[in-house]
Formats: C-alpha cells, sequence, structure tokens
C-alpha cells in the first residue's frame, strides 16, 4: 500500500535537476498514455469478470484453478460493510480525488522517521486500479501508472462506481475475490445479511488477505474489527447525494 510514498520520498530530491526533471517529465508522459483509457469510463455502468490481479494469481498457481468472482450491487450489502472498509481503508475517500494528500505526507513523515514502511498512503481508488489493471509487483512503472489511473477514475466515475467495483474486486483469501465470494465463503450468507461484527472481520483482512481469515479469532483480526466498529458509525456513505 505504501509503494507511492516511497517512491516520492526517493525522487523527489532529484527531479529539480534539469535533466532528471526531463527525463521524469518524459516518465509521466508515457505512463499517462500507457493507461487503459477506454476501459475505465465502462465502469461505471458495466461489470467486469477478470481482474489482473486474477489473472496474476492463477499464473502463481499454475492455472490449477482460476479465481472465481460473482457480482454484487451495493444494495445488496449491509451498509456497515461499507462503512468499515472505509473507515480503516480510506476515511477520506468521499472528499479526496484518488490521491489522499494529507495521508500521503503523514506517511512519507512517519515511514521516514522509522526508516521502514509502517504506514500505508494507497486510496481505495489507487487499490481498485491495482486490482483491475495493473499487478501486485513493485516497479516505479507501475507505481506511476496507478497513480495516473486512479487520478483518471475520479475524473470519469463516480463515487459508488469506485466503490461499487473495489468491493466486487477486492481479494479476500486464496481465490476469493469479491464481497459475495466472501460473505459465502465465510459466513455462508449473502452480503446483505452479515452482521455488524461479521462486517468489520470481512473489512480486517483486506491489506493481508492471504495471511489472515475473517472468520478466525486471530489477535490481528479481533484488534482491527474493534478498531472498525469504533469508527464505524463516523463514516457517512455518499454525502454528496444527501445535500
Amino acid at each position: 500500500m505504501n509503494e507511492l510514498g516511497i517512491l516520492l520520498d526517493k525522487i523527489l530530491p532529484f527531479i529539480n535537476k534539469r535533466k532528471i526533471r526531463y527525463c521524469f517529465f518524459y516518465f509521466l508522459f508515457v505512463c499517462y498514455f500507457s493507461i487503459p483509457s477506454f476501459q475505465i469510463p465502462i465502469l461505471e455502468y458495466n461489470t467486469f469478470r477478470i481482474t489482473s490481479l486474477m489473472e496474476q494469481r492463477a499464473i502463481e498457481n499454475k492455472l490449477v484453478f482460476f479465481p472465481r468472482q460473482t457480482w454484487c450491487n451495493l444494495n445488496d450489502i449491509n451498509p456497515n460493510l461499507l462503512k468499515g472498509i472505509i473507515s480503516m481503508e480510506d476515511g477520506k475517500f468521499f472528499s479526496h480525488k484518488g490521491i489522499d494528500w494529507e495521508e500521503l505526507n503523514k506517511s512519507l513523515a512517519r515511514n521516514k522517521k522509522r526508516g521502514r514502511a509502517v504506514r500505508g498512503g494507497s486510496t481505495i481508488t489507487m487499490q481498485l486500479t491495482k486490482n483491475l489493471f495493473l499487478s501486485t509487483d513493485k516497479s516505479i512503472f507501475r507505481k506511476a501508472k496507478e497513480f495516473w489511473i486512479a487520478l483518471r477514475m475520479e475524473k470519469e466515475l463516480s463515487k459508488k462506481a469506485i466503490l461499487k467495483n473495489y468491493v466486487n474486486a477486492v481479494e479476500w483469501g486464496n481465490g476469493i475475490f469479491g464481497i459475495k465470494e466472501a460473505s459465502e465463503r465465510y459466513f455462508g450468507k449473502e452480503p446483505l445479511y452479515l452482521n455488524i461484527n461479521q462486517c468489520a472481520r470481512l473489512a480486517a483482512v483486506i491489506p493481508s488477505p492471504l495471511i489472515h481469515e475473517p472468520d478466525i479469532n486471530s489477535a490481528y483480526v479481533s484488534k482491527r474489527s474493534s478498531i472498525i466498529l469504533g469508527r464505524m458509525n463516523d463514516i457517512i456513505l455518499f454525502p454528496s447525494d444527501e445535500e
């Protein structure tokens, strides 16, 4: 989640040099025109079936199985799950334009002080771009593309569309993608009928779904789900709709 912060922390001291500055902006130019421009607008209305991360996981498993994903509309999901995800992954989701600059600056400062990556700075929009179009590769080129695609998404898609695609694309375990698959796999019920604790536990494992499972009462899941339950009521879903 924190590759962007690490990247900027390393390159910002050097881009003031003229030659490096030109190379930097050329690099951004190439990244911008390599993003999937025509695939972004259709996400407002259409559904996807296969994501880049699904393909990556299938290859990693030598095509022994292919991850499954079943589409689910926001109206068919317990709102507490949406609040839980936003509260933990991107508290300013409804106010930023793809990049949370304040959170990114805090991440840079904290990681620099600790000497390692201890705080993430990726927004929900940035995570969605990685899942749909990119991979978990930590290259500079991949992170730059993620940056540009996130800005493009926020410009062309509504917050509802971004969140809808996110909950349907996000990885929740080995071969488990999307909230419908996760809800049925871990709790044996449709996403609409999850209780508040189950919502918090599902949101808790998003940063490391291949390590932690929401139905196992580990210290990690218990701690994060408790934090989520405390923050959940502070989240107002789609506040612009109420204005």
